[in-house]
């Protein structure tokens, strides 16, 4: 009786429906916790000068200036060809870390061969170093690339840096595909290229869309390199021509933060695109 009792107990317990309205104030609260940052971004985005760095500062703007909006673009900053820039730099390291993580990924989760385990640690082990750390050698290699050079130097930092995270997250979503799937295919007559491209690659795209997401927001927020190795203002990345708004006896506060907020609209786009596909990748394996 008293095992009947306990069984029911827990299927109750496992049944129980959770509160909606604890669910949605907490939601709530933690969407107002991450929100208000950007919304106090925007609304310093409306204001003049004088209401930034009155003391105290106006919380509100008298009335909202749109026109900051369309005064940044002529601007000395120029924030069209630092986000033209951004736009290459992250787009091309995205584009180079999935050309070469996507094989070497493939070929590491397929083959047993000699030294793999440490050769997957040395790939880890690359987290360990920061573009900041190694300021003075990224400098030495690439002082000699000048003008859109600096670009090409600038993508293969960024794929350098973020090839291992794609590697290892690809190559544990290439391992949960079956062997035999492969094997049938090369049965029936196709390459191993065909196989990967044709087979494999269909199978685990939400984790090569998790890869593509984190490498692309790592290279668009990268700046030590880029402040490092780019000295001319025009192919400045967005991360290191926006602090030029501050300068020593100005400080134009709200064109800082009109720019931060269209420097992270490519980013949400992004997102909105993605967004199944990166959810479907992150809980991958969740569930059986």
């Amino acid at each position: 009786m008293a095992k009947v009792k306990s069984e029911h107990h827990i299927r109750g317990g496992i049944n129980k429906k959770p509160n909606l309205a604890g669910v949605a104030i907490g939601s709530l609260l933690i969407v107002l916790f991450f929100g208000f940052p950007y919304v106090l971004m925007f609304i310093t985005s409306l204001k003049t000068r004088l209401e930034v760095t009155d003391i105290p500062p106006a919380y509100f703007p008298e009335s909202p200036r749109w026109s900051n909006y369309l005064d940044v673009w002529s601007s000395e900053v120029n924030p069209a060809s630092a986000l033209l820039s951004t736009i290459v730099i992250a787009g091309g390291a995205t584009l180079l870390v999935l050309l070469v993580a996507t094989p070497a990924a493939y070929y590491i989760a397929r083959f047993r061969f000699p030294g793999r385990l440490v050769f997957l640690l040395l790939v880890l082990c690359t987290q360990m170093l920061q573009p900041t750390v190694l300021g003075v050698g990224l400098f030495q290699e690439f002082k000699g690339w000048s003008g859109y050079a600096v670009w090409g130097a600038l993508i293969l930092i960024n794929g350098a840096f973020n090839l291992s995270f794609a590697i290892w997250i690809m190559q544990a979503f290439f391992a949960s595909v079956p062997k035999e799937v492969d094997e049938a295919a090369l049965i029936d007559g196709l390459g191993r290229l065909q196989t990967m491209f044709r087979i494999s690659l269909p199978l685990v795209w939400p984790g090569i869309v998790t890869a593509i997401v984190f490498v692309f927001v790592n290279s668009w927020n990268e700046y030590a390199a880029a402040l490092i190795l780019v000295q001319q203002t025009n192919l400045q990345p967005l991360t290191v021509a926006m602090p030029r708004f501050l300068g020593l006896y100005v400080q134009d506060w709200q064109y800082l933060f009109t720019v931060a907020l269209i420097a992270i609209l490519p980013v949400i786009v992004l997102f909105g695109f993605i967004e199944k596909r990166l959810i479907g990748g992150l809980t991958a394996g969740s569930v059986k």
